[in-house]
């Protein structure tokens, strides 16, 4: 008529029975109770508002109810349930499976009541309970994993049109009424397409924002309090965060002391609410809470609090929920997406970190060969200078429960050599061996990668903890040196990963051991470091050494050589400046939790050398003597050749200083 388009709502009987009908035209229907549970039941809460709206009738009570909380309509004794034959009970599912709501339908059928439902699924449980169905099909038929977010936006567009539909029966509504609520109902699509081509301004936003605060609420007033509660709901499931949803005015049960991150659904608000909604959100950005408002496209009075405003299509308000709701899923899959780009940033490195284990293993090397090898440690360095650039960018999800950035950079630290191993008991509780290491930097990784990762496709849920690597690597320690060490009761767990490293490499030019004396340091300061108090004492003496007087027997001050090697920490390889005996001596830390950091004893061991040692073996038995002797012969000459070491005899070649080493050198003699 007029030129202008006229629509009718036509539901048959199998969506309404003429027992409804015959009900509603008889005026007996006084209660209409839309039920449901999660998303389903946040859908049955827009619903009842729209019918109360389609309705104008004070006198027919519409309420909405969480399924498994209905019992509570009607209460009675147990032996003479009241009746509910003027009520309407409109059970909503995706699945028609939910145990809650086909069992209050089961229990309200049973008094008499009315019941329809607006179910996803075909030929599912909950359609076989009811009098009508109303079939939403939205996606997939056989969809039952989380609620989907089309399948919330259906059911309210199932609801606007079964409750349209439902006044006119009532008698409430006319023809005309219909048919412009069908139109706005036509228009849904449209208003959602403008939603979704502002995404790139809601990811932006999201990217930025939900790394920086903890704690997430959302908050709507009136139809948009339905909104409010279905972005909760995909927030907490995107997100794996616990969010609060209340209304706007109740903002005194939002800890704003936590300075949380609030979004604010005032789209479709009338004009006497939206004064309100504009203070409220000004106390939001008050308490330095980081206000996200989704209001109407042409609002303009948020933008001088809120940190972000998402315009969506102006709607009457009680479908505005839609506009408001599909922003708010995009926003919370774009935050889903930027905290889980913290999970692949770590998985990537933890990745990496196990393809070298891999192929340390491979190679025959343990973890005390890896963790001092130049290009580990240089990866280690690499990768705490990028986490720490993210971390300082605001780009780690430190609000999202990855709690333990500070502890990842200091296992960087320690692996990359940049602290003492001897220290690593006092940060983590357990001895700074290299396996402990290495396996509380993965288990670190492993806990970050658990809690970022967000797979925001929720039927294909990824594994997420590996377990590679370090298992395969050994931190076996055999040789001569280390049965020594077993022998005097020194576990592998008191000597750092250093010396360790040094051991293994002398054990190739240490052909036996002929006598050992053992030593017991006391009287260190707090930070281990020699003082003028500090004393040594023989606790053992064997071999060689067992009958051979000792000066620390007749003076247990702390002094010379040894007190150098208790400063610095370091496996001294030399002679003895009284008998010019060749000495190994390594340094051991104190078994206890309570000096962690401590050297405790001096292990000293009387050696043999081997008569010929390969060149490899001898330079890196060397170590950072080397260098030392390298850059000597260079300095003076300005050219090296490692065969020149093989001229110096081994006792020399380790008992001598490195200044004294490149002086026998045949080639500066020449």
């Amino acid at each position: 008529g007029n030129g202008r388009p006229r629509y009718e709502v036509v539901l048959d009987e199998s969506v309404i029975p003429a027992r409804l009908r015959d009900a509603l035209a008889g005026d007996r229907i006084r209660r209409v109770v839309f039920i449901g549970q999660g998303t389903a039941g946040v859908a049955a809460r827009a619903c009842a508002d729209i019918l109360r709206s389609c309705l104008d009738d004070s006198s027919i009570q519409v309420q909405s109810m969480k399924a498994s909380e209905l019992s509570v309509l009607a209460p009675g004794r147990r032996d003479d349930p009241p009746r509910l034959e003027d009520t309407l009970v409109v059970a909503i599912s995706q699945s028609g499976t939910t145990a809650d709501t086909n069992r209050t339908i089961d229990l309200v059928r049973a008094r008499g009541a009315h019941t329809l439902a607006v179910v996803n699924r075909r030929d599912s449980d909950l359609t076989f309970k009811v009098e009508g169905v109303l079939y939403t099909s939205s996606g997939r038929d056989v969809e039952m994993s989380v609620a989907s977010t089309k399948a919330f936006y259906a059911q309210i567009v199932a609801g606007a049109l079964l409750g349209t539909e439902l006044a006119r029966l009532a008698g409430r509504r006319d023809a005309e009424y219909v048919s412009g609520r069908v139109g706005l109902l036509l228009g849904l699509p449209e208003a959602m397409r403008r939603v979704l081509a502002g995404r790139g301004r809601i990811e932006e936003s999201a990217r930025r924002t939900a790394l920086r605060r903890t704690y997430w609420a959302v908050v709507g007033s009136g139809p948009n309090k339905a909104a409010a509660d279905e972005i909760r709901i995909k927030l907490s499931e995107l997100c794996y965060k616990t969010i609060s949803s209340d209304y706007v005015e109740d903002k005194k049960h939002i800890d704003l002391s936590s300075e949380p991150l609030i979004i604010v659904c005032a789209a479709g608000a009338p004009e006497t609410a939206l004064c309100d909604l504009v203070k409220e959100t000004a106390i939001f950005r008050a308490h330095k809470a980081v206000p996200l408002v989704i209001a109407d496209e042409d609002e303009d009075r948020f933008a001088p609090y809120a940190e972000d405003v998402f315009p969506v299509p102006r709607l009457e308000a009680h479908l505005a929920p839609v506009v408001t709701t599909l922003a708010g899923h995009l926003w919370g899959y774009y935050a889903a997406l930027a905290i889980n780009d913290g999970a692949k940033f770590l998985d990537d490195f933890r990745r990496d970190l196990d393809a070298a284990l891999e192929r340390s293993a491979a190679r025959g090397l343990d973890v005390y060969d890896l963790i001092v090898d130049l290009s580990f440690r240089e990866f280690m360095t690499g990768f705490y200078a990028e986490l720490r650039k993210k971390e300082r960018a605001g780009r780690l999800p430190t609000a999202s429960g990855f709690d333990r950035p500070a502890d990842l950079l200091l296992l960087l630290k320690y692996l990359s050599g940049r602290l003492p191993a001897a220290d690593f008991e006092l940060d983590f509780g357990v001895k700074g061996t290299a396996l402990n290491m290495l396996q509380a930097l993965r288990t670190g990784l492993a806990e970050a990668v658990n809690r970022l990762s967000r797979p925001v496709d929720a039927i294909r849920h990824q594994a997420k903890t590996v377990t590679v690597g370090t298992s395969r690597i050994s931190d076996r320690l055999e040789g001569l040196l280390f049965d020594a060490l077993e022998d005097h009761g020194v576990h592998a767990s008191q000597l750092t990963a250093r010396n360790i490293h040094v051991l293994k490499n002398l054990q190739a030019i240490v052909a036996g051991i002929t006598g050992s004396s053992f030593y017991w340091i006391d009287g260190l300061n707090l930070l281990g470091e020699p003082t003028e108090r500090s004393t040594i004492e023989v606790r053992r003496k064997g071999g060689t050494l067992r009958n051979i007087p000792s000066r620390v027997e007749s003076d247990n001050r702390l002094q010379g050589t040894k007190s150098i090697i208790v400063r610095q920490g370091n496996v001294y390889i030399g002679r003895g400046r009284k008998d010019g005996l060749s000495i190994l001596v390594v340094p051991v830390l104190s078994p206890s939790p309570s000096r962690p950091n401590m050297i405790e004893f001096l292990l000293l061991l009387h050696v043999v050398f081997r008569d010929r040692v390969p060149l490899g073996a001898r330079v890196k038995a060397l170590g950072g003597k080397y260098e030392h002797i390298k850059n000597i012969v260079l300095e003076t000459r300005g050219s090296w050749d490692d065969g020149w070491l093989e001229a110096v005899p081994i006792d020399d070649l380790f008992g001598l200083s490195a200044e004294k080493v490149a002086e026998s050198l045949p080639i500066l003699k020449t």
